[in-house]
């Protein structure tokens, strides 16, 4: 069994796919490995295939008008991204970039159409997962309309503290390594801002900072403070980085 093989098969939408169907997908798609800055796709390129990310981690992001990134997502292992191309030709609307070395598995447009056309299961799982970004996308415009740059910051904590968070003695510990302009990215904020709010939740002891590592050391309070639910958060024993929503900032 082929590396491509292997990575199409685990992937939950084609999951429930027979090995021939997988084989042939396997045959019409494209592996291609992406260093760390590179970029996968820019808006001016044509959409013409889906993605799925194998290893590695993508984000996903738009230029604003004053040259700062607005991040839509990030794009885990077992995760596609790109899916309008299968609704739609025309360019791209977001940046693809790499975060660190990562492989990437490109379906032609016409081939992912196929399946969705043969297997109505794979249909409903991409209509899902555009569902699913949308909401996420809408939830966090609803955030910059009308959360202080606190609230945001601290929803956006507890959201990766779900999506990645580990549980170890002392707190909780994140699976991805953000910088504070990264953060600031995703909240529509600056670096200094977040730079001082990290400060004042770490002198407030609901978290510690350490070299872009965030350690939650009180989640409950941390949620109770923007009036949010306690995120769930996987045993030890759990694999990290589940579904993230399928933004897309799980953006």
């Amino acid at each position: 069994m082929s590396e491509k093989f292997w990575h199409l098969k685990s992937c939950q939408l084609f999951e429930r796919l027979t090995d021939d169907q997988v084989s042939q997908l396997e045959s019409l798609a494209q592996s291609r490995v992406f260093g760390r800055g590179e970029l996968v796709y820019l808006p001016s390129d044509q959409s013409t295939s889906v993605l799925l990310v194998t290893s590695g981690r993508i984000k996903l992001y738009h230029i604003t008008s004053e040259g700062k990134q607005a991040l839509l997502g990030f794009i885990e292992p077992g995760e596609v991204f790109g899916e309008l191309a299968v609704f739609e030709e025309g360019d791209r609307e977001e940046f693809a970039e790499a975060m660190e070395k990562s492989t990437v598995i490109l379906i032609p447009r016409e081939v992912m159409q196929s399946v969705m056309e043969s297997h109505p299961l794979v249909s409903l799982g991409v209509t899902k997962l555009i569902g699913l970004r949308r909401r996420r996308l809408e939830r966090r415009l609803k955030s910059l309309l009308f959360r202080s740059n606190r609230e945001r910051l601290v929803h956006l904590l507890l959201e990766l503290a779900e999506k990645y968070g580990r549980q170890q003695d002392d707190g909780i510990h994140f699976g991805i390594k953000l910088s504070h302009q990264e953060l600031a990215n995703v909240i529509g904020s600056t670096r200094e801002t977040v730079t001082v709010l990290l400060g004042e939740l770490q002198n407030e002891g609901q978290l510690t900072v350490k070299r872009r590592q965030i350690i939650i050391s009180n989640l409950s309070q941390l949620a109770a403070s923007i009036d949010s639910a306690v995120p769930s958060i996987p045993a030890p024993t759990a694999p990290v980085g589940r579904q993230f929503n399928p933004g897309g900032i799980k953006a």
